[in-house]
């Protein structure tokens, strides 16, 4: 995929920016290299290769130190609700905003 000047054009309109001829040209340059490298990364055969879980895992065995999931916080939530204007089974109400 290749832009052209007008495709910038359009795409600055659309941001609403306003771009000198030298920007526009640059700009124009920046993104079709950003394709020409997307395209040379999807050219690439990439079946039966996992994911990684972590960048380093190329280089080094990685153990991921994941914290335990436990309970840290007590349950506050009549406290929390003791306040709120309108509560039904636990839920805070609130007027409706969406027709």
């Amino acid at each position: 995929m290749s832009l052209t000047s007008s495709d910038i054009a359009r795409i600055a309109n659309l941001a609403r920016l306003e771009l000198k001829p030298l920007e526009s040209e640059r700009m124009l340059t920046q993104i079709n290299g950003f394709f020409d490298l997307v395209e040379k990364m999807r050219a690439i055969d990439t079946s039966g290769v996992t994911p990684l879980e972590h960048p380093m895992a190329t280089i080094q065995d990685i153990t991921l130190r994941l914290r335990e999931d436990s309970v840290s916080e007590p349950n506050n939530r009549e406290a929390n609700q003791r306040n709120a204007p309108a509560v039904e089974l636990g839920l805070f109400l609130v007027p409706k905003v969406i027709e």
